[in-house]
């Protein structure tokens, strides 16, 4: 579990060490990669091995897993999150972006509203947009770095055409924990306009020390009759690669709709996604993700103290993930600047805030999953490419 070894991911086919200089003109040579939510970490050991045990059989026929691989999920559920589910709430959809799609298709119709508390992570919109559904955003409150929901804004926004809701919890790219009182403000307001709720729950493994994230399936019983819950150990174990995820439905009858809907496209799982979705869920597993929290902890303090030596740069305080969302607004320059500044003088790869929907113009977001030199060398960059505000 040594986190610091540097993996060489470039000429890999990694979408996010390849792709840098296409999308954002990042040297490939001398850029670092900061944008994509994966970790440049191996998976822990125990997968990797059962990775080897499947090649070296290397028979790749007609496979079922499915109880073993259920058993582990629920394990994972009940230990991690204190949240008992039952083996049939459980569908494998292949990766939570699919997982979003599904729940479009078999609940909306085109035309239908899809509440997003921007900003958000931007595959929610694309999604619903290319299903033909409609956007409706509600915008986050920015309370002094950090962000807060106010349901009597949102209240004043809805038209009746709403049919769902997507909730990203805990948040990205905010990396907020929400709490009780918060989750609780969702599942009123759901109830109150008739929506139904997807919450993706995908970086729920990735939460630092003083906060605890709280399955939205345990914070009201009244919500689970519309509730859609998505899972995957893509985040937390990096093997997004292996699309792999789940969406969990306690309520019978959302789940008798959504089993119609996956037989009708003749959806069936990965054999290998299952495998190492096994392994992942276990103890070894955990052991594994707590030493990678605690390095994480780390990157997200090393990196935030660069920020605060920047006048103008504000990075909101990670409460989970791996992702910082830092604010140029006080720079006063435009985001075609700052964005310059950190792309071409600093030669990193960041996310552009405005691709997460409203409030999201003057960030940048920062992938900290990665080895600490690379940390290191980022913030040395970015106080060289702003060195005049200093």
């Amino acid at each position: 579990m040594n986190f610091d070894d540097l993996i060489e991911r470039r000429g890999t086919y990694s979408t996010k060490w390849d792709m840098m200089e296409s999308l954002y003109g990042v040297p490939s040579d001398t850029g670092l990669s900061m944008w994509v939510a994966d970790t440049d970490f191996q998976a822990p050991p125990n997968v990797m091995q059962r990775l080897r045990d499947v090649t070296e059989h290397g028979v790749f026929g007609y496979t079922n897993v499915d109880g073993d691989y259920r058993k582990a999920i629920q394990w994972w559920m009940a230990n991690r999150h204190g949240w008992q589910i039952e083996t049939d709430m459980i569908f494998t959809a292949t990766g939570l972006c699919n997982g979003v799609a599904l729940c479009l298709d078999t609940y909306t119709q085109p035309g239908d509203g899809v509440v997003l508390f921007t900003p958000v992570y931007h595959a929610f919109a694309r999604v619903t947009r290319n299903a033909g559904r409609e956007v409706v955003e509600c915008p986050l409150v920015n309370n002094d770095g950090r962000y807060e929901m106010d349901f009597d804004a949102y209240d004043a926004l809805m038209t009746g055409s709403e049919r769902l809701v997507i909730l990203c919890s805990p948040h990205n790219p905010g990396g907020r924990v929400w709490t009780q009182e918060e989750l609780q403000g969702v599942a009123d307001f759901c109830k109150r306009h008739d929506l139904l709720l997807i919450s993706d729950e995908i970086h729920h493994d990735l939460v630092f020390p003083g906060h605890t994230h709280i399955p939205m399936a345990n914070v009201d019983p009244d919500i689970l009759p519309r509730l859609l819950m998505l899972t995957a150990p893509s985040k937390t174990f990096n093997v997004a690669g292996l699309h792999t995820g789940n969406v969990i439905i306690p309520d019978p009858a959302l789940r008798a709709k959504f089993a119609a809907r996956m037989t009708a496209l003749a959806l069936s799982p990965n054999s290998v996604g299952q495998f190492v979705a096994q392994s992942c869920y276990s103890p070894e597993g955990a052991e594994w993700v707590d030493a990678q929290v605690a390095y994480l902890d780390e990157n997200r303090k090393l990196f935030d103290a660069a920020i605060a030596d920047i006048p103008g740069l504000n990075s909101m305080e990670l409460e989970s993930t791996f992702l910082a969302w830092v604010d140029f607004d006080g720079t006063g320059m435009t985001p075609a600047e700052f964005t310059r500044r950190v792309e071409q003088e600093a030669r990193i790869a960041a996310n552009h805030g405005d691709t997460f929907g409203t409030g999201g113009e003057t960030f940048l977001r920062f992938n900290l999953g990665t080895q600490r030199t690379r940390i290191e060398k980022a913030c040395s960059r970015l106080r060289e490419a702003f060195a005049d505000l200093q």
